[in-house]
């Protein structure tokens, strides 16, 4: 019976210029069996403190939770690491790290079976997805925001979504006139049919009317949905503001377990839910929230905005649930989704199609991994 043999967490930073040249940073971790399968995960921790912070719980807890474990038992192991984690775990840095484990798991599970992850959900809910520019807002005025948009389309995306207060040159985000005067101007140039998702943003600080009354006027210019304009856990404003427009509400992004998604459904406010498997307990927690989101009718969009190794989960899972529309791409190359695989997960003519390798689909340059690692 193939048993875990070694689990290594690595911490990495790389210059992102799909947010203004930042440096960002995440773990991924490197989980090898005794009959020698490796499998990868991502814990998307962000901050250096939280990356280190991940690798303890991941080296000086699961690893000698773990060592030895059936690379079969996935339930098993899940379940485990959250036991383990009782006193400190139900979100945050324990369930992050979770995450990282949790997918590497299920990539050497498709690799033993020589089959691609969503076969191993119950096959495909969709043959293809459309594809969607994910981007921040951060040139400089409004018509070079503009012009950047409409090249996303003319390379070929069907959708967009868009980032608004990050680093940058832009002054989008946070004032209603210049946002909504920022999206009459794209619809304009990008014509009636064109995708248009509003992500207004961690850096955004409005209160319930500003968004109500934003949410409106942008409403005229068909949006297709707006994300997290007030903080996350603003149950009321939620729902004032999902009584007060048309427009659908997004969120969930930042959330991170099966138990914090049900408390959100119950309260009905958002309509569409962004779960990230590599912030959510993994592929496993993913596909609890997803299940949730088939229970309660939403929709289900899958965040995939770090590596190539969250951006294969998650197109997997997304392909294999009935509840999502879109599959979220970065627009500009970044080291981490370009170089760390030997092949790039990209969209073809605007949609994206299902991978056909094993397990995630994708061979890990490790070496490239490894030269991005920080201390």
């Amino acid at each position: 019976m193939d048993r875990l043999a070694a689990i290594e967490p690595m911490a990495i930073e790389y210059p992102d210029p799909n947010d203004f040249g930042t440096i960002r940073r995440t773990v991924l971790t490197r989980v090898e069996t005794t009959d020698g399968v490796v499998g990868w995960g991502e814990s998307i921790a962000m901050w250096p403190e939280a990356c280190k912070a991940v690798c303890t719980i991941i080296s000086e807890g699961f690893l000698p939770l773990l060592k030895d474990h059936e690379a079969a038992d996935i339930e098993g192991a899940w379940n485990a690491m959250r036991r383990h984690a009782f006193w400190y775990g139900e979100g945050g840095i324990a369930s992050m790290a979770i995450s990282g484990i949790d997918m590497a798991l299920w990539d050497i599970a498709g690799r033993h079976a020589g089959r691609p992850l969503y076969e191993l959900f119950g096959g495909l809910k969709h043959d293809r997805l459309l594809a969607n520019a994910s981007s921040h807002v951060n040139k400089k005025g409004e018509a070079a925001c503009v012009d950047e948009v409409v090249g996303f389309f003319e390379a070929g995306f069907r959708s967009c979504k868009l980032g608004f207060a990050k680093k940058g040159e832009s002054d989008i985000g946070g004032d209603p006139d210049t946002d909504v005067s920022f999206i009459r101007a794209l619809r304009s140039a990008l014509g009636d049919e064109a995708e248009i998702l509003v992500d207004i943003g961690n850096g955004v600080r409005w209160d319930v009317e500003t968004a109500i009354s934003v949410a409106n006027r942008m409403a005229e210019y068909r949006i297709g949905w707006y994300e997290e304009p007030l903080y996350p856990t603003d149950d009321a404003g939620y729902r004032r503001l999902k009584e007060s427009t048309s427009v659908r509400i997004a969120s969930g992004e930042r959330e991170f377990t099966e138990a914090g998604y049900r408390r959100q459904m119950e309260i009905g406010a958002v309509d569409v839910y962004g779960v990230d498997p590599a912030r959510v307990e993994g592929v496993t927690g993913f596909r609890r929230a997803d299940a949730l989101a088939g229970e309660f009718g939403k929709v289900v969009n899958a965040h995939a905005w770090s590596t190539a190794i969250t951006t294969a989960a998650s197109l997997h899972l997304s392909l294999a649930s009935a509840n999502t529309e879109i599959f979220e791409y970065k627009p500009f190359g970044v080291v981490v989704q370009d170089d760390i695989v030997e092949q790039k997960l990209w969209h073809k003519d605007g949609w994206a199609y299902p991978p056909e390798g094993p397990g995630l689909g994708i061979n890990v340059r490790e070496d490239v991994i490894r030269s991005l690692r920080f201390a």
